[in-house]
């Protein structure tokens, strides 16, 4: 099996689980971006929009019930933008 069939069959999971996976993304990546936004992201224009464009985004496509596959990309962005800013505020920015 390739990863092209394990992705597949992770997507298909996913339409199958839909209302309970999209509870855990809406709490992980609203508490994520709270917590970037909270430790210093918002001091700064630039990083406020980097922080809440992808978290809105991703919330977005949650309430309109989007493909689970643009779903998970866009949760997976906000995710790591917002981690790399609390990585930055906490040990870089002092």
């Amino acid at each position: 099996m390739g990863t092209k069939s394990m992705e597949a069959s992770v997507i298909k999971e996913s339409e199958f689980n839909r209302f309970g996976l999209i509870s855990m993304i809406l709490l992980v990546v609203g508490c994520v971006g709270g917590i970037a936004v909270g430790l210093g992201a918002i001091k700064y224009t630039g990083t406020l929009i980097l922080c809440v464009v992808p978290t809105m985004t991703t919330l977005s496509l949650l309430l309109a019930v989007a493909p689970m596959k643009w779903i998970w990309r866009s949760a997976f962005l906000s995710m790591a933008i917002d981690f790399i800013l609390i990585i930055y505020f906490l040990f870089i920015e002092k």
